[in-house]
């Protein structure tokens, strides 16, 4: 909800239903003009107007259920009833019936519930002028219900701002893509999704509209990856001759893609070692010595194969075999005779140490900073007495300087 207006300005009010009311309240809340925005429940006839009730299976087809809807408050003068109305067909697909996407019910319908006359008539004259694009674009009959409100009931403490109060979630999408100014649209460019036909590649489906989630995931994680596997930013209308089977409603959704066919998806925001994890599986598979050794805190054999190629290596660095963040320098890389790649030092910002209780022992282990793979531990017993930092070479790749 938005902050309470001063009391000296011309308000109005509107409730609308458009499908689950948390991406439509956050919709709303961004429109100049609008002062705030409550979810609530409206047009249910001897139904308790809660989500615990609503929602029961013994409602999903009642008629006389309850709608998911928001209230939204609004400044005449900075904002028009039709602008609010138009905004509210052009973010949900208000041609399907008693549902928005996966989400099916009469909960879920669509409706515009008026207070007067004047509200109703403008209603009606919005959605006349929308069905005629909606037609255009092959779309069938609007079946949004244009009603008078009789009450609104706020929803309970925990709907109120919900995508705030849920940072890992995601951002429901059943836009159309039909506009009323068309003018003022640019159409989604083709995109040459040819090179994801060979080999493996990540695909985050963004949001043509603002979404919290996508800029967080473009924040914490993929402005910071650097691995082998590619990632690349698709529209769900962009995903032309590839194999999904995952939903692509819901932004951000990170597909994971082997030969342009989807291995897995997973729909919503995820925490940068949710998404390595992930990756690891993906790209080695969870049987994999390097995915037990990052992902489950496992150790390579002492003098294994890896540490054989990697202790000789020419001048460079090793990276992060899942993110490919720079992490060790061979410049500060000594042979300890342990059988594990060890080093003076870390390269500055590359990992972060937590205290490790495991197998009986207290030591320090390393993780990388990044992605969150355990990496090894860190022991006083190098050179004269320094730090060693004793490293599991599966975890890790080598780049020439």
């Amino acid at each position: 909800m938005a902050t309470t207006p001063q009391a000296s300005m011309q308000l109005e009010t509107i409730v609308l239903g458009a499908g689950c009311f948390w991406g439509v309240e956050k919709r709303f809340e961004a429109m100049p003009g609008v002062t705030d925005v409550q979810s609530g429940y409206a047009g249910g006839n001897g139904v308790e107007p809660s989500y615990r009730v609503i929602t029961q299976q013994r409602n999903k087809f009642n008629p006389n259920n309850h709608a998911e809807v928001v209230r939204v408050t609004f400044q005449p003068e900075l904002v028009s009833l039709e602008t609010l109305l138009q905004r509210f067909y052009e973010m949900h697909d208000p041609t399907q019936r008693n549902r928005q996407g996966n989400d099916v019910g009469t909960q879920y319908r669509s409706a515009i519930f008026f207070q007067n006359e004047q509200q109703q008539k403008i209603a009606k004259q919005v959605t006349a002028q929308y069905q005629p694009l909606l037609t255009a674009a092959g779309y069938g009959e609007i079946q949004t219900q244009i009603q008078p409100l009789n009450q609104f009931f706020p929803a309970e403490d925990f709907h109120q701002d919900y995508i705030a109060k849920n940072p890992n979630g995601y951002c429901p999408d059943h836009s159309t893509g039909v506009r009323f100014d068309s003018s003022n649209v640019t159409a989604a460019p083709a995109v040459d999704n040819s090179a994801l036909l060979k080999g493996k590649h990540i695909v985050m489906i963004d949001a043509a509209e603002y979404c919290p989630y996508c800029e967080k995931f473009k924040a914490n994680v993929s402005s910071k990856y650097q691995g082998k596997i590619p990632l690349h930013y698709r529209l769900a209308s962009q995903l032309e001759g590839l194999t999904i089977t995952t939903p692509t409603w819901a932004t951000p959704t990170l597909l994971f893609i082997e030969n342009g066919v989807e291995v897995f998806g997973v729909q919503g925001y995820m925490e940068p070692e949710v998404f390595y994890k992930a990756l690891g599986l993906f790209s080695v598979g969870a049987d994999s010595e390097s995915y037990q050794v990052a992902f489950q805190s496992d150790t390579d054999r002492p003098f294994c194969k890896q540490y054989e190629i990697f202790k000789n290596t020419p001048d460079g660095v090793f990276v992060d075999a899942f993110s490919g963040a720079p992490l060790f320098d061979t410049r500060d890389r000594f042979n300890s005779g342990s059988g594990w790649l060890s080093f003076k030092k870390a390269i500055d910002g590359a990992v972060t140490t937590r205290t490790d209780y495991s197998h009986g022992m207290i030591r320090t282990e390393i993780v990388a900073a990044v992605s969150g793979i355990h990496l090894g531990h860190r022991f006083n017993d190098g050179p004269n007495g320094t730090t060693r930092y004793c490293i599991n070479a599966t975890v890790l790749e080598f780049v020439p300087r």
